[in-house]
Parts: C-alpha cells; structure tokens; sequence
C-alpha cells in the first residue's frame, strides 16, 4: 500500500503573516521577507507532523493510492480523511495492464474521520492476481488557510513557532509534541482499529 501527494500546498496559502503577526516578528521594522523560506519550512514541518499525528489533510490535495488488496469486499477505508471526491479507481494486472472501472459501480461515503470507497452493487470490482488497483482521489478541508478548523490552525501555528524559537538547539529539545499542540489536536486524531478496517 503507497500513498502519494500529488499535488503539493501552494506557497500562497500558507499563512506566512500570521505566523509572522503570532512569532511578533519584524515589529518596528520593514518586512524584507528574508525570512519567509525559514518561515515556510516550518510551516510546512509543522502541517506534515499533524496531519501525520492525525490522518488529516489539512488543506485539499490530490492523491494517488496503490494498493493490492481490499480489506473488505463491498467496502474500503481510504488513509486520511477528510475526503472531497474520488475521481478514478483503476484496476492494473499483473502486466500492467490498466482498466478504468466506470464510477458508477462505486461511490464514496463521506465521513470525517474515516471515509470509505463503498460499492453500488455486491462487491467492490476484483483486483487482478498478482495486480493491484489505483485510486485517486481529493482530500482537505479545503483550498484555503480559513477552510482549516480553528483549533486546528492554531495547532499549526503554536508547532510552527516551536520549531522557530528552537532552530539553534540542533535537535537538543524533547521529543513528541508540545503540550498545547497535543491538547488542541486530540479531538481531531483517528483511533485506528484493524489497520484501517471498518469502525
């Protein structure tokens, strides 16, 4: 099982001011933007280390996931929630062989934190021997810094300024998250059961 981001947060959403205004950075002083990459990197650590913590995507993207088996035959949860549409399911056989399976055979049933490919008929479409099956589909909040739940940007934020405020420790502070950021993430994180089976 691979899961692949294919399309990447865009620089333009990422809330640069804000964490600039939280960090009181260049106050007094004119924003030259020397410091938007240091910036960005971090921002961009800190979503990745929650929505790992999590298994959700903050803001939408495209994704492209491989698997060779369904862990159930009428329905399978997807990796990371929540999800906005699955856009192709293709079946791949063991000579690579592509086989688009028509959208009609499958639907998405949305949930926010454990959203599942479902069939329209008896079963989801058998995986080729030896083959796979190819998923893509879109997931996020949505496009924009405001999309992301409240509590959830904060997070953000507050792990983006720790990384900030101890960039010179050379790795020197305490493992795990933060406290603050624990605490404002918890309702948010996905208990999985059966790696990924049903609730």
């Amino acid at each position: 099982m691979m899961l692949t981001e294919e399309t990447p947060v865009l620089v333009a959403a990422l809330p640069l001011a804000e964490l600039k205004d939280h960090l009181r950075l260049g106050s007094g002083f004119t924003d030259d933007g020397l410091q938007d990459g240091l910036i960005e990197s971090y921002l961009r650590a800190a979503l990745a280390a929650i929505e790992g913590r999590i298994g959700k995507v903050l803001f939408r993207r495209r994704f492209h996931w491989v698997l060779e088996c369904w862990r159930d035959q009428d329905e399978q949860a997807l990796p990371v929630a929540p999800v906005a549409g699955v856009l192709s399911l293709t079946l791949v056989d063991a000579d690579g062989t592509e086989a688009l399976v028509p959208d009609t055979t499958y639907r998405l049933i949305p949930d926010l934190h454990r959203p599942r490919i479902g069939s329209k008929s008896a079963t989801l479409p058998s995986i080729p021997t030896n083959g796979l099956v190819k998923v893509v589909f879109d997931a996020g909040f949505g496009p924009g810094w405001t999309d992301v739940p409240v509590d959830l940007r904060q997070a953000v934020l507050l792990l983006a300024s720790e990384y900030y405020e101890h960039r010179h420790e050379g790795g020197e502070q305490s493992a795990g998250l933060p406290f603050g950021v624990v605490t404002l993430i918890e309702r948010w994180r996905t208990v999985r059961i059966l790696g990924g089976g049903r609730k």
